[in-house]
This record gives C-alpha cells, structure tokens and sequence, in this order.
C-alpha cells in the first residue's frame, strides 16, 4: 500500500511534466515561426499582363515529300547502249538519260519507209490508169465496167498507202522510244541501269531512273478529328526540320481529306511548300503549326507560367506579384498559341505574372524579380 504523503509529491511531478512539453512545444512553434519568417526571397522572372495579338495554332508532326517525282521505265525490251546521266544531277525536261541498241528497229523504219515509197509508186499509176480509161470512155473506146474497175484500183491503192504509211509511223515511233528522256524538271534520286544491261518493258518493277523535284513540296500530317473544323484551305503553316537548324519555313493548306482514318480517328491533311533554294528534301520529319486564327485585345500568358494546366478543363494557376510577395492565383484559360495560352478570367491588364521560378514559390513568398520578360 502506497503511503498517502506520496501523492502529492507525484502530481507536483505531474504538474511539472505538463509544463515542461507545453514550453518545448511552444518552443518548437516559435522556432517554425522564425524559420518561416527567414526563408530568403526568391529569385523570380516576371511578365506584365497586357492585351494584345494572340493567334491561335494546332501542333503537328509530319514527313515531306515531292509533289511531282518520276520513275522512268522502258516502253519496250532491249539492250541499253549508252547511258548519258548519273545520280544527283539536275535535269530538265527532254533531256536524253540513256539510250537502247536500235539497229534492228532502224532496219524496220527502212523497210517501212521502201515500202511506202512503192505504195506511192503504185497509187500514182492507178491514178493515171484512171484518168486514161476515162478519156477512152468518153471516146467510146472503153465501157463503163474498164472505167469502174480503173476506180476500184486507185481506192485499192489509196487503202495501201495509207497502211504502210500507218507502218512506218509506227515503227519510227518504236525507234522514238529508244532514246530514254526525262519527263520532268527535277534531279536524278537514283539510276539502275548501266550500258549492256537488258532492260524489260513496262511490265517491269525496277524503274531505270527515278527523278525529283524538290522546289515544291508536300508536307503530309494527322490533325485529332476533335481539331479538324478549326483548318481551312489556304491557312498559313509554319515549321522546323533538325536537317536545317535555325530556319523556319512556311507552308499553305491545300488539301484536307474528307474521310478521317477508322483506326485513329485523325485526319490527313496536306500543305504544300516551295523550296526554290532547295534547303529542303524530300522524306524530312519536320514539327510545325498550323495558324487556324488571330485575334487582338487578348490577355495571355507564356505557357511556362501556367502550373497545373489542364488545357481539357481550361484550368490552371499562376503567381502574381504585389510589392515583393508572391501571391497563388487560379486561372482560366482558353486558346493556345505556339508559346502563349489565353487567360479568360483570374488576371487582369497590369498583373505581373511570374514566368520562371514559380515552381520554387509559396503562396505568400518573398521575391526578387532577377528580370522582366517583354509583354
């Protein structure tokens, strides 16, 4: 049995316990309070809030390609003479590429040709076979059967000609196709043939030459169908290729397919691009824009000032800072731009927004702003 002169030697204990941990966690309180109130400014980039131009964009992705690329194939079997080209060398129209061994169709167009010569010879004597059994006629010195007959013998020999005639064009038109001609401007992407090669016809899958031009492009890409209503013909598109650092190059939409693709739900559309200094080539990845509309009088916000955007929900939050504090604002937002999204509500002209170091801010920090961005 504890003896009763103890007690209250253990409630002083207890009463001393308390207000030891009540000091300590008062202690520890204050002591967060000043770690607090101690935290350094922190260095911040800010940008004035100002209305102005906002146009709005669509990223794409996509691959260039030649609007106009020939492949060159034989119209006939043979043997290739001469070859007259090379790889990546610029040629125009007509130009004579290569050229088959002919002799045996010029043996042709000879034959052809003595052939008309003799249809020709015969179409003259029946001619004037004609004209003579017409004189004896009216002399009374033939019958209307001889002058007939002399008749069915010019239109004979008329049909000849025209059949032989027919004959050589045909074979000076095979000798034509002998000599192989680019059938456009463009440069050599690739040559498959060399002099003594035997070349099949047109049946054949292995073009001889395959030429490009590549001063006018298309660049091919896939737009979200959800996106697809906000594209015209015409509107301007922007883009870059890591094969050309430092240039942007600018494109025009000019087809946009009217069917979208079952699978992914998107929608080809084509820009072309004109390359006269031939920066560019065909089968480049390029990243770009397309600039669907521009306004005036918009407030925005560079894109690394939003934090926790939600460009779905149209949600986000900036910092705004008022003296040297650093305030936690939600925001609205609305179109976007390359760099830049629409502030709808939450920001008004004048506000300076925070555009680099919010991630490091509390709402209520002190700052100092290291520089000021352009409006």
């Amino acid at each position: 049995m504890r003896h009763p002169a103890s007690l209250p030697i253990a409630r002083l204990w207890f009463s001393l316990g308390i207000s030891g941990f009540l000091l300590a966690a008062c202690s520890d309180s204050m002591t967060d309070t000043t770690a607090a109130a101690e935290r350094p400014p922190v260095a911040v980039s800010v940008q004035t809030v100002a209305p102005g131009e906002l146009l709005e964009t669509i990223d794409v992705v996509g691959t260039l390609s030649s609007r106009f690329e020939g492949t060159v194939k034989a119209e006939y079997s043979g043997t290739i003479r001469e070859v007259y080209v090379t790889e990546w060398v610029r040629v125009t129209k007509g130009t004579l590429l290569a050229r088959f061994d002919t002799r045996e169709i010029e043996a042709a167009v000879k034959s052809a040709a003595a052939a008309r010569k003799q249809a020709e010879v015969a179409t003259t004597r029946t001619e004037r076979e004609l004209q003579r059994m017409e004189r004896l006629r009216s002399a009374g010195l033939a019958t209307q059967q001889n002058l007939d007959d002399a008749r069915s013998a010019v239109d004979a020999a008329a049909a000849q000609l025209d059949a032989v005639r027919a004959q050589e064009e045909m074979v000076r038109t095979r000798l034509s196709k002998g000599d192989v001609r680019a059938p456009m401007d463009g440069v050599v992407a690739s040559r498959s043939v060399n002099p003594g090669d035997f070349i099949e016809n047109m049946g054949s899958p292995h073009p001889m030459f395959t030429i490009v031009d590549n001063r006018h492009l298309e660049l091919t890409v896939s737009l979200p169908s959800s996106r697809i209503g906000e594209v015209r013909l015409d509107q301007p598109l922007s883009f870059t290729t890591d094969a050309v650092p430092g240039r942007t190059f600018e494109g025009r939409v000019s087809f946009i397919n009217p069917a979208a693709d079952e699978t992914s739900r998107t929608v080809r559309v084509v820009a072309l691009v004109e390359n006269p200094d031939d920066a560019l080539r065909s089968g480049l990845f390029v990243k770009g824009v397309i600039v669907t509309r521009e306004r005036s009088g918009v407030l925005s916000v560079p894109k690394g000032a939003l934090l926790q955007w939600d460009p779905v929900a149209g949600s986000g939050v900036v910092y705004v800072i008022a003296g040297d504090r650093a305030g936690r604002r939600e925001v609205t937002t609305g179109s976007t731009s390359t760099d830049s999204v629409e502030i709808v509500s939450g920001l008004a002209g004048g506000d300076a927004v925070v555009t680099r170091g919010a991630f490091n801010l509390r709402d209520g920090d002190r700052v100092t702003v290291a520089a000021e961005s352009g409006a």
